[in-house]
């Protein structure tokens, strides 16, 4: 394990489901075809805290994918205040407005051209869920256009989601899902 501060900041994530959820994200390897240190710390310490990627942090999100050197604290290379995690001697991105504490659970190697081109991708059991108050709406939930996360789109191209919509699958109701909404195990 490398000595530093790693963190993930990611624009390129998905929760993988919901009970109990998982999170994983992904990581491309380095210019010089080693892995990242954040990915080799995960699999040593086993935790990880995912930090929600918004506009307001696109600045530092970009600065996170820096391949630095090891040793070097990304919380700092980025400007970033570290919050303390609940469960974990990991931090947090302070400025996030959501954050899951993980627990490792495996990485997926997908093999691709040199010298960047393979990637891991890191899935984590979401153990701890933290959100800030100003982001939830009058219904409890998260207030998504508020927060404006981004991703990935490809190229230099990222997004954010400005606008959300409901849609339920047709059997929910019929099988008796739509009462698991919100009630997850951690």
């Amino acid at each position: 394990m490398t000595t530093g501060c790693r963190m993930t900041l990611s624009s390129q994530f998905t929760n993988a489901t919901f009970n109990p959820p998982y999170v994983l994200f992904s990581a491309n390897q380095t210019i010089d075809e080693q892995r990242k240190d954040t990915v080799v710390n995960i699999e040593a310490t086993g935790v990880f805290v995912w930090n929600m990627a918004t506009y307001a942090l696109r600045d530092a999100v970009n600065a996170s994918s820096e391949q630095y050197p090891p040793g070097t604290d990304e919380f700092a290379a980025a400007g970033l205040e570290k919050k303390k995690a609940t469960l974990s001697d990991t931090p947090m991105v302070k400025a996030s407005p959501v954050q899951f504490e993980c627990r490792y659970y495996t990485t997926l190697r997908l093999p691709g051209n040199a010298p960047m081109g393979s990637v891991d991708i890191v899935i984590g059991r979401v153990e701890a869920i933290h959100i800030a108050d100003e982001v939830i709406d009058k219904n409890g939930m998260l207030d998504v256009p508020r927060i404006q996360p981004i991703a990935r789109c490809g190229y230099y191209q990222y997004t954010t989601v400005k606008d959300v919509f409901e849609m339920k699958p047709p059997a929910t109701i019929e099988q008796g899902l739509e009462g698991r909404v919100g009630k997850a195990k951690l």
